[in-house]
């Protein structure tokens, strides 16, 4: 046999074995929330998670019991009914809680809870459109608009260290490195940038893959995961090339082992999760399981994550 012949069969001999160890795997639990669930929170064996009938569900992860409810006051509407705020994310920290929900009107709410005491620290009449509020350590917090501005607020002083416009482009999504000093700001022009989370200075700007709005972003270790309109997942990362991966479908949401090794994005109409080396593009294990649009994808180690879709549910996820 031609020795180029040769070179072709073991080429699909190793594409036909990796594809046979390529696996679905199924979630090991899931936990149901009172309402529709926007964020969620992981800290140890107890898991924090907010939705749209203003209550933080808090539960056991050895038993998967609800152990405890926080409930925000209803909001009245400027017709006069009352109505359970939205309740956009929750992010924990040393024992405290920190909260974004809606008010009355398209204004936002920021609350401290701690020792059982819930706190407003930023009320509505600041007439901030917050979309995310995120703890950078216990007297500071970051706050992303939907007009892509980042605020670094003092909760002590109840004061903006700084108030910063990035980018003329809606925001998508933020994330903050696990150490807190970098947060990453993808918006609707399929930019990414790279912050200095104390002076709000722009370490980087990436925008080579992506060519349309981008919904979510993942960031560890370096590693920067999208998620695009575009149908692309986005991957920046120091001493490789800047690629995308194309899917078959939009990509609403992406997400990233501590490691920076092993991404992971929504596939398909069925809502799968595709796995994938970061370094190699190879794709792994799919997650199979998930009914609606998943919003959440969060690692809390190399083998371990939790995801929620946009109904009631978070799945808890394990891999081999």
């Amino acid at each position: 046999m031609p020795c180029h012949k040769i070179k072709i069969a073991i080429i699909l001999i190793l594409i036909f074995s990796l594809q046979a160890y390529a696996k679905e795997i199924h979630p090991t639990f899931k936990l149901k929330s009172m309402g529709f669930v926007n964020d969620f929170t992981v800290n140890e064996n107890i898991i924090y998670i907010a939705n749209d009938e203003g209550t933080v569900d808090i539960f056991d992860l050895n038993t998967g019991e609800l152990i405890h409810q926080i409930v925000l006051d209803p909001v009245v509407t400027e017709l006069g009914d009352l109505q359970s705020p939205n309740i956009l994310s929750v992010d924990h920290l040393n024992e405290k809680l920190l909260i974004l929900s809606i008010g009355a009107g398209p204004y936002r709410n920021v609350w401290i809870y701690e020792n059982f005491t819930l706190k407003k620290i930023i009320a509505e009449d600041k007439k901030l459109i917050l979309k995310e509020a995120r703890f950078v350590d216990d007297e500071k917090i970051i706050l992303g608009t939907f007009s892509s501005e980042i605020i670094l607020y003092d909760i002590g002083e109840n004061y903006n260290l700084y108030k910063r416009h990035v980018t003329q482009s809606t925001l998508g999504d933020i994330a903050l490195s696990k150490d807190k000093t970098k947060v990453v700001m993808a918006d609707e022009s399929g930019e990414v940038r790279l912050l200095d989370v104390k002076t709000s200075q722009t370490l980087g700007v990436f925008d080579t893959q992506n060519v349309d709005n981008i919904y979510h972003v993942a960031y560890a270790k370096g590693v920067i995961i999208t998620a695009g309109q575009d149908r692309r997942v986005a991957v920046y990362q120091e001493g490789v090339k800047d690629y995308h991966i194309k899917s078959d479908f939009i990509v609403y949401c992406v997400g990233i082992s501590p490691s920076g090794k092993i991404g992971v994005y929504s596939s398909g109409e069925e809502s799968d999760l595709q796995l994938f080396d970061t370094k190699t593009e190879k794709k792994m294990d799919k997650l199979v399981g998930h009914k609606g649009t998943v919003n959440q994808i969060k690692f809390i180690n190399e083998k371990e994550l939790f995801t929620n879709e946009r109904n009631s549910y978070v799945y808890y996820w394990r891999l081999d």
